[in-house]
């Protein structure tokens, strides 16, 4: 390839409004475009990342015995409808009608359209089933942001396990585990297993592989010794133990004239820790006012809410909760309470001689016994995890990090195939629902982390296994003739000897060639000025170390060859590391 017919726009200066490094490396050097707001134009040069990271996700889904397919990206809204997401998948689905009013959704994930050819199996002898494609997705993100780490259209590697029980879910979560490993392995992104929600997937178990990154959104706990770690939306830790006394009087009130927040109670006069206080919050649940209580010095993780309720949740309105409880938030408590539903953190029980609102303004109930006083309806783990806090396996300080999410993996149980009526015959010749798995990984994420991960200050430094190419031949001096002719000589020798090379043609000023090679992130380059064929040489530079080797004419291709070669090797023993 020549540079002269690539579309490579290159940029000297930061695009405004790039907020994250990939976002401005990707802008800078020529890989991508912005139509509008979570919507992005892959140009050559990305394409061919983008082809190379597709590549080995391939490799590794057909490794495990995956069966690629290709689905349609817009949908009937009745499968949805079955299944209860046509709803429950809020605004985040786009949405539409046919000229003949019936109603359509764009995918955003395909569960329910594989489910639907999975009413074509009929025998557990046809079991287990791996089915993937890599599609085109979309999601009416509400803030997309980052360049391609948070977008709106997106391309994902999706695949899904079929199998008559648990124990076989079971082996085919395994699989896509080892799967993913070795793709990010390969990927050389760098990544962590962490427990996570299910969110909207549904089912029992999901495993996040998240890459630590500063522009990631997902904030990771993870013990030192690497015996577990989670998103924070999951995570668990023992609250610390706090002494209490045998026996407390009975709940007393007293007033706290201007005390709104927990922050308020502990300042003096009043002096009470937040361990000692329990906070009220007011949510509406599925059309429900609902009292949800921590301890005072704790937070509230929300999607730990959703996923111990199953309940779509908002935060209640001011005017909601004066008409029910009489007071304001601030002066809010459930001692007394009786008709509404109350829902609080297993950090609470037992605990005595607490503090809390007395829904009256300016007044708060102090001698609380949790359980004399309360009517708890639910116990349930919901505070939020956060650095410093104990490992629940050791003990340990927990370590909190930014991270992006690269790959998601669920069991999904039976919630689409029972909906959907997929069922097979097991061999006494009984009807079983058939036990499903979904696993996903976002390609032009991968490709922004790898970014994120390989970069300096001159620009992208890919890893060679995915380079838009591996070597970059530039010709230093315009208008010299013997240069040019050498140039081209080794470029077709080498392309020859099947390295993927780049000829970088341009007429253009030596310093601004070198430098659109290093932003563009080219493993290698080949040098060839007037200076060194001087003295019968050109120069050979590694563009991750910097490092320049001067190398006879007539041994370049040789060279080059070689030093291709032990790259090549060195990108397959990363896999090797795992089997």
């Amino acid at each position: 390839m020549r540079w002269t017919q690539l579309f490579v726009p290159t940029l000297r200066e930061n695009p405004g409004g790039a907020d994250s490094t990939s976002h401005r490396l990707l802008l800078r050097a020529g890989y991508i475009r912005q139509l509008m707001a979570g919507h992005y134009s892959l140009l050559p040069l990305a394409m061919r990342v983008r082809a190379k990271i597709m590549e080995v996700i391939r490799q590794e889904m057909n490794r495990i015995g995956g069966q690629e397919f290709l689905l349609p990206v817009m949908h009937p809204a009745e499968v949805w409808q079955r299944t209860g997401r046509w709803t429950g998948m809020g605004e985040e689905m786009f949405r539409l009608r046919d000229r003949r009013g019936a109603d359509l959704a764009l995918g955003m994930t395909h569960e329910e359209i594989f489910t639907l050819l999975a009413l074509e199996l009929s025998s557990y002898r046809e079991l287990p089933q791996i089915w993937y494609q890599i599609q085109t997705k979309l999601r009416d993100e509400p803030r997309p942001k980052s360049g391609l780490l948070r977008v709106r259209e997106f391309t994902m590697k999706d695949s899904y396990s079929f199998d008559l029980d648990e124990a076989g879910l079971d082996r085919s979560f395994d699989l896509h585990h080892e799967a993913y490993s070795r793709i990010f392995t390969r990927l050389a992104i760098p990544f962590i297993p962490a427990e996570a929600s299910s969110g909207t997937m549904g089912g029992s178990t999901s495993v996040e592989f998240v890459a630590p990154c500063e522009a990631g959104e997902d904030d990771v706990v993870k013990c030192p010794t690497g015996d577990y770690a989670a998103n924070v939306e999951k995570a668990t830790s023992p609250a610390a133990a706090v002494q209490d006394a045998a026996a407390v009087p009975p709940a007393e009130q007293f007033a706290t004239p201007g005390v709104q927040t927990i922050a308020d109670l502990e300042a003096a006069p009043y002096g009470v820790p937040g361990e000692r206080q329990v906070k009220t919050l007011t949510y509406v649940l599925d059309g429900q006012l609902t009292l949800v209580l921590l301890r005072g010095d704790h937070t509230l993780m929300e999607q730990k809410l959703v996923d111990q309720t199953g309940a779509t949740i908002r935060p209640a309105h001011p005017d909601e909760v004066k008409a029910a409880l009489g007071a304001s938030p601030g002066s809010l408590g459930a001692v007394g309470v009786g008709d509404l539903p109350v829902i609080a953190d297993t950090a609470l029980q037992g605990r005595r001689d607490m503090v809390t609102g007395a829904n009256a303004d300016g007044f708060h109930l102090r001698h609380v016994d949790v359980e004399r006083d309360i009517v708890v309806g639910r116990w349930a783990d919901l505070r939020r995890v956060g650095g410093g806090d104990p490992c629940p396996r050791c003990g340990r300080p927990l370590e909190q990090l930014r991270a992006v999410e690269v790959g998601h993996i669920f069991k999904l149980g039976r919630t689409y195939s029972q909906a959907l009526g997929a069922n097979v015959l097991d061999d006494q010749g009984k009807a079983r629902t058939l036990v499903m798995g979904s696993y996903g990984i976002g390609v032009e994420r991968a490709m922004a982390t790898i970014v994120e991960v390989h970069h300096d200050r001159a620009g992208i430094v890919w890893p060679f296994q995915v380079a838009p190419f591996q070597l970059a031949v530039v010709p230093l001096a315009t208008g010299d003739a013997a240069a040019a002719e050498v140039a081209e000589r080794l470029y077709a020798e080498l392309v020859a000897a099947g390295v993927d090379a780049v000829i970088d043609d341009r007429p253009d000023h030596p310093g601004a060639k070198l430098t659109d090679v290093e932003l563009v992130g080219i493993p290698y380059r080949l040098v060839v000025g007037p200076r060194g064929l001087a003295d019968g040489v050109v120069e050979l530079t590694a563009r991750r170390s910097g490092e320049t080797v001067r190398v006879p004419v007539d041994d370049a291709v040789a060279r080059v060859r070689e030093t291709i070669a032990s790259a090549k090797a060195e990108a397959g023993g990363l896999q090797e590391l795992l089997r």
